[in-house]
């Protein structure tokens, strides 16, 4: 079975590879999984095609909101509505700081909401302090049970 922490669901490739390398800087990402889209971040987490019998949940969804195929709103949405994810933390990790975006992600259950910082040391800075409190620090539902 997959051993996973993260599952960091990014499309824009110089995002995904400044989160990656920030969270191994700081060696959070050697149990990091990636979906391109939000078809590929369902397909895994409710573990369909590729992925089947692949059922490990991961102990936070980094999230970005504006994908290809299923944008992050609907993942975020299917994740909450399922009994067996609901309680998986997910933080919308997103360049989007639009009042209606935030409002709706915190309306369906998301953990957190962070704008992504533009200058790269707050980037890494950000991914640190991500990593840290939802890896280290907070206890999940879905980890007691």
């Amino acid at each position: 079975m997959l051993s996973m922490e993260i599952l960091l669901v990014e499309d824009n490739p110089s995002d995904l590879e400044l989160a990656q390398r920030a969270l191994r800087e700081h060696n959070l990402g050697a149990s990091v999984r990636v979906a391109r889209d939000g078809e590929e971040a369902l397909d895994f987490i409710f573990g369909q095609e590729q992925f089947a019998g692949k059922r490990e949940l991961p102990r936070v969804i980094l999230l970005d909101l504006k994908l290809p195929l299923v944008d992050g709103i609907e993942v975020l949405r299917q994740v909450r509505a399922n009994p067996r994810t609901r309680y998986v933390p997910v933080v919308a990790l997103t360049a989007s700081n639009q009042a209606r975006d935030v409002t709706e992600c915190y309306a369906l259950g998301v953990n957190s909401y962070i704008t992504k910082p533009v200058d790269f040391d707050r980037f890494r800075e950000a991914m640190r302090t991500i990593g840290e409190y939802w890896l280290l620090l907070n206890r999940s539902p879905a980890a007691a049970i």
